[in-house]
């Protein structure tokens, strides 16, 4: 078998660090990482380390204007639109967006686009607070995946023009499915589950009310949030609701409704700079494009050993599941791939199999390195 090309962040002092293909919390650059070390024990020229210093002092503020000035350069962000940074992850907003989309306008009534996990999970928690429609639903009626792994062309989604909201996921992680580009509708305001693949390519921004995103993928560690708001929809009293359940309470206090996570919000700073010095969204699509298309290729050309269920039209570019012929087979490929440095394949708990997420920070050699390592696996497994 090829030897693993392992990889050491500069001046690491402890062991070699494998390939980490693990969806979430994800792999971080190297130079983020070196960055973020040093800055724990002391911050710059501040005397104190970035998790010690006060969200208040003049040096964080300086800090947060940095990374808003950032966050709205990478992703062209116009002046319509709001950008909170608040903590938790994803999930909380699969019942925020109702409460500030809906509720906050009076109606009860939204739109899901179900492709996969996520978007199925959001649809599920909205419900228990709005009475929502589905425009498609990729899964059976028992609940079971069904064997056509494809987005439903635009004609076929039902979608009623004076629902409060269409939502979808463009990107679901778990299934491996992403939307080529956003559903091409004028109406109703769009909403968009980005937290798999926000930053790994342009997004037409003014084409959404709201996006949001768990940053643990391509903006930093995890607990922290991302919602990029039409301001519009900012409303900092709800009738029923608290003021930290509103969106325009986080606005109105520049995401520091309570304390932040500050040591969150300087990774994301950090992944920010990264992400310029690689040369911007359009740069790191044209990578992630690379990335994407050898792996499937690996799995396309290995004659059945290795499987993807979801059409060419809409395979993930940053999730890749792929199947072998057996649970056994499965196992084995898992134990040597770690033992390799390949590491995190595991498919989801839900659905088994492997799955290599491949964000903006796993460079192209750890893409090359595993699939030189599925070649090797086949010829000596199969």
């Amino acid at each position: 078998m090829a030897p693993s090309i392992l990889h050491q962040p500069v001046s690491a002092p402890c062991s070699e660090r494998g390939w980490n293909f693990g969806p979430g919390p994800a792999l971080l650059p190297d130079s983020v990482l070196t960055q973020a070390r040093d800055a724990l024990w002391c911050f710059e020229d501040s005397g104190m380390g970035i998790a010690e210093i006060s969200h208040r002092s003049k040096r964080f503020l300086e800090l947060v204007e940095r990374l808003q000035i950032g966050l709205r350069s990478l992703l062209a962000i116009p002046s319509t639109h709001d950008v909170l940074l608040i903590p938790g992850g994803a999930t909380p907003h699969f019942s925020l967006i109702p409460i500030n989309l809906a509720l906050a306008r009076g109606t009860r009534h939204a739109t899901y686009a179900i492709t996969g996990h996520w978007s199925r999970q959001a649809h599920r928690e909205a419900r228990t607070l709005i009475d929502s429609t589905v425009a498609i639903d990729i899964y059976t009626e028992s609940g079971t995946r069904s064997n056509v792994r494809m987005i439903p062309e635009l004609p076929l989604w039902s979608i009623d023009s004076s629902t409060a909201f269409l939502y979808y996921t463009d990107n679901e992680s778990i299934d491996g499915i992403e939307f080529p580009a956003p559903p091409a509708i004028t109406m109703p305001p769009l909403v968009s589950d980005m937290t798999a693949n926000l930053f790994s390519r342009p997004v037409p921004i003014d084409r959404f009310d709201l996006i949001y995103a768990g940053v643990q993928k391509n903006l930093g560690i995890t607990g922290l949030s991302i919602v990029i708001i039409r301001k519009d929809h900012l409303h900092k009293e709800i009738p029923g609701w608290p003021p930290i359940l509103c969106y325009g309470s986080w606005a109105e206090s520049q995401s520091m409704y309570n304390t932040p996570p500050t040591l969150n919000w300087y990774f994301a700073l950090l992944m920010v700079e990264w992400m310029e010095a690689q040369g911007g969204l359009e740069a790191l699509a044209a990578r992630n494009d690379r990335k994407s298309s050898l792996l499937y290729q690996t799995i396309d050309q290995s004659g059945g050993f290795y499987q993807n269920a979801v059409s060419p039209t809409c395979r993930s570019r940053m999730n890749v599941p792929f199947t072998l012929t057996s649970q056994s087979l499965t196992e084995q490929f898992l134990k040597e791939a770690s033992h390799s440095g390949l590491l995190q394949l595991e498919g989801h708990r839900t659905v088994g199999g492997c799955r290599a997420s491949i964000y903006n920070a796993m460079p192209e050699a750890g893409v090359q390195n595993l699939c030189e390592f599925m070649n090797e696996f086949r010829h000596h497994a199969g």
